[in-house]
């Protein structure tokens, strides 16, 4: 039993290993072309799109507004220039009052 456990770790670790090794190994010493450095370097934002505005509608079943209020104040305050730990916060404040006031 044990012995499978540490054969399933060393195969999901090998598994995660080689998808962020092979373009090392494949494009090392070549530069790509431009258009794909540029969707490339817009991929993590629009994952991050993609993980968080189901999370907004969806936080609260029966209040779309608690989601919504989070994520304006979040968007406010980090177009405001504030670091991360700030939005976060600032995003809890704005949630925690408007749970209480409801």
């Amino acid at each position: 039993m044990k012995t499978e456990i540490v054969w399933m770790i060393l195969g999901m670790g090998l598994v995660t290993y080689i998808p962020r090794m092979m373009p090392f190994v494949l494009f090392k010493g070549k530069e790509l072309p431009p258009f794909i450095q540029g969707v490339l370097k817009n991929v993590p934002y629009a994952t991050l799109g993609a993980l968080i505005f189901p999370a907004i509608i969806f936080i609260q079943k029966d209040d779309i507004w608690y989601g919504v209020l989070g994520a304006a104040a979040a968007f406010i305050a980090a177009f405001l220039g504030a670091n991360v730990i700030l939005v976060v916060l600032g995003s809890i404040a704005v949630l925690s009052i408007y749970s209480y006031l409801m």
